[in-house]
């Protein structure tokens, strides 16, 4: 009932799972992983269990074959699952049953698994592998065009329902949620592929918001231990958010104008607060509301 992908970037660590299913909310079903140990993709006539089952074994260092091998073994309905695993070593493993609905079957590759069943046509795979291996950019923009090629394809034979795409980075931590770079799912939607690939930019974009609204010193409490190759660094970043949202939504331009009137920058952020107050008058209250909780101590310079 899916097609789906599991990837090791070898240069930067990174792991990705991502699959696309005429069924709602497919990624509480196919996706699994964890930074550092490994992702795992869990479809057909699923067993979830085979997810974090298959990323503990992976975490106490079985490869993934033997970890899949295992987990099939003591399954007695392993010919109607399909799972692919990945480690952080760029090991490859998958697994397509006897009793798996048609077109069903998969490919295994350097560090990469592709895998599918209730397909068009075995090309829904197939082009899935090749988009991926001929994909320049980062691991999230390898596997998205991995996905754009299965669905192109044909996909899913009923039909497009959800989808899902997760990002680990390489880090190996006790606080592996911390290590989670990218995770969108669309549960129910006429184009689930279309809609991922427009939220992956919003994704992004509010990970620049966050790197700037949630850093004590930058924005929470006093101004302090702020470089100015950092101010330079994280000012960019909101401008270049404010550019991927569009004129639709002016998050980016509200932290940025505090960010600003926080460095000392105050014209600048006089100047730009105008605006969003223009834009959206109740961001006047919001920031005198704010202002004294530590995020800005001279706010009524710029609500008057």
């Amino acid at each position: 009932m899916t097609y789906s992908i599991v990837a090791h970037d070898a240069e930067t660590g990174q792991l990705a799972v991502a699959g696309q299913s005429h069924f709602f909310g497919v990624g509480r079903l196919v996706g699994w992983g964890e930074a550092g140990v490994g992702v795992a993709a869990t479809q057909a006539f699923v067993n979830v269990d085979h997810g974090p089952h298959g990323i503990e074994r992976m975490r106490a260092g079985e490869e993934p074959k033997a970890a899949l091998d295992a987990l099939l073994a003591a399954d007695e309905l392993a010919a109607y699952r399909q799972v692919g695993f990945v480690d952080a070593s760029g090991r490859a493993a998958a697994h397509t049953g006897s009793s798996c609905a048609p077109h069903a079957g998969h490919l295994v590759g350097e560090g990469v698994t592709v895998q599918g069943n209730m397909l068009a046509s075995p090309a829904v795979y197939t082009d899935m592998l090749d988009a991926y291996l001929a994909t320049d950019g980062d691991l999230a923009e390898r596997v998205m065009a991995a996905m754009q090629a299965a669905e192109a394809a044909g996909g899913d034979v009923r039909g497009s329902q959800s989808a899902v795409l997760r990002v680990y980075s390489g880090n190996r931590t006790d606080k592996p949620w911390n290590e989670v770079l990218l995770d969108i799912r669309v549960d129910d939607h006429p184009d689930p592929i279309g809609e991922l690939a427009r939220l992956l930019p919003r994704h992004r974009a509010f990970d620049l918001v966050g790197g700037v609204i949630f850093a004590p010193g930058l924005t929470i409490g006093p101004y302090e231990g702020v470089s100015d190759e950092l101010l330079t660094e994280k000012l960019s970043g909101l401008a270049a958010a404010a550019e991927l949202l569009g004129a639709d939504n002016r998050e980016p331009d509200f932290w940025r104008a505090v960010l600003l009137a926080r460095s000392g920058r105050t014209e600048e952020a006089r100047a730009l607060f105008a605006d969003l107050f223009s834009y959206r008058p109740g961001l006047r209250e919001f920031l005198a509301g704010i202002g004294p909780l530590g995020f800005l101590s001279n706010v009524e310079e710029y609500v008057r």
